[in-house]
């Protein structure tokens, strides 16, 4: 009981029950506890852009000075980038035909209406060319004052490969630094998630007083495509490519993972479950070169889960407002996808990252707390894949290092 107590998710859990509960009661005079919510919202946006920049320069540093490690990291980053692409494509592909955020009313769309025309108005319009030309900062920091999602991960990454370009004792200190930026983000990140409880409530008991109790039922949607497209990857997916790339047995890989598949469910950490995955890789005959450099770089850059679920909640929320989008949404949705997957420590908890996507894309994001009582489940869900992927990579890789 003292552990349940203390438990910050089941208080989460608690506050959505007594959210829906308020809104059903009040019905619309619930919208007086908008600004517990608002007050929840601003301090999210107050960390996305630092949390992103500094992230994603960190990760590409690490990126960028594994170059020195040969053919282990050109095999490992361009399996890493190669599957975190094909994921986010079966995220959106699945997204578009399962649908999971249609088919409100149209009393409940027009009342999310309202809440959008700022969004709306926001939202880029533009060509396949002009969102790629967009995408590069003629102010950085413009860029970091307008909170310009994609313009600062692109400038992240300049700046991060720059910082791996330079010498091991200059480049050390700099890492460092930012690893310890990092740490104080996530510090931050955990405070304010402590009054997480509240601002869900908020939002809850407004969403369920102004839309109804059916909006509440399309999170259970994104679960089950997520859990489908998850399913794929891990069960279609990585076993084609093991089968192709790789000299290990997918039976045999299977069969030695289920300890560090129950582990990352139970953590839902993929930094928690490193050693157990290097476990795994040595019972497969991974060498331990190969597996000591690729399973702790897959844990931090290696998130084909998160991944999937970034895009899957762009397209939710996008089907949830019913937001049209185009071509260069997509991108805009596969490339900050994709680098904030990378982006994104391998650690258990709600993740801000896909604020970035939903921003990169102009898709509001006052509908995230729907899915907070849930993310302990999707987090589970995702550092499965994630760890599977990292064993993938390792076996992969292994054969293409030690060929001649």
């Amino acid at each position: 009981m003292q552990k349940l107590i203390k438990n910050l998710g089941f208080w989460i859990l608690v506050a959505m029950v007594a959210g829906v509960v308020t809104g059903i009661v009040m019905g619309e005079r619930a919208a007086l506890f908008v600004p517990l919510g608002t007050l929840f919202i601003q301090l999210i946006k107050m960390l996305v852009v630092p949390l992103v920049a500094i992230s994603i320069i960190s990760g590409a540093a690490t990126l960028g000075g594994s170059r020195s490690a040969g053919r282990i990291g050109l095999v490992s980053i361009g399996f890493i980038f190669l599957t975190t692409v094909v994921s986010i494509v079966l995220a959106i592909v699945a997204g578009l035909i399962f649908e999971p955020g249609a088919g409100l009313s149209a009393e409940s769309v027009g009342a999310i209406m309202a809440n959008v025309s700022t969004a709306e108005a926001a939202k880029p319009e533009m060509s396949f060319w002009g969102i790629v030309i967009g995408m590069i900062p003629a102010n950085p920091i413009q860029a970091f004052a307008e909170g310009n999602i994609l313009q600062i991960i692109v400038f992240g990454l300049f700046l991060g490969f720059g910082i791996a370009a330079l010498s091991a004792e200059k480049r050390e200190p700099v890492i460092k630094g930012l690893n310890y930026l990092l740490e104080a983000l996530v510090w931050c990140i955990g405070k304010v998630m402590l009054i997480a409880p509240i601002g869900v409530f908020g939002l809850m008991a407004e969403a369920t007083g102004t839309f109804g109790f059916d909006v509440l039922l399309k999170v259970a949607n994104l679960l089950w495509v997520d859990l489908l497209a998850v399913a794929v990857m891990g069960l279609v997916v990585y076993p084609l490519l093991l089968a192709t790339l790789s000299r290990v047995k997918v039976t045999d890989f299977f069969r030695a993972m289920v300890r560090p598949q129950v582990i990352a469910f139970s953590t839902a950490s993929s930094m928690a479950t490193l050693p157990v995955t290097m476990g795994a890789c040595a019972k497969l005959g991974i060498s331990r070169q190969t597996a000591g450099f690729v399973v702790p770089l897959g844990a931090t850059i290696n998130m084909t889960g998160n991944a999937i679920y970034y895009t899957l909640v762009a397209l939710f929320f996008a089907q949830f407002y019913g937001i049209e989008l185009s071509m260069a949404h997509y991108v805009a949705i596969t490339v900050t996808a994709s680098l904030g997957s990378i982006g994104q420590a391998g650690v258990p908890g709600p993740t801000l990252m896909v604020v970035a996507v939903l921003v990169a894309a102009g898709i509001p994001i006052e509908g995230l707390p729907l899915l907070y009582a849930l993310d302990r489940i999707f987090d589970m869900i995702r550092t499965v894949l994630n760890i599977t992927g990292d064993a993938a990579c390792a076996a992969v890789t292994d054969r293409f290092a030690n060929e001649a």
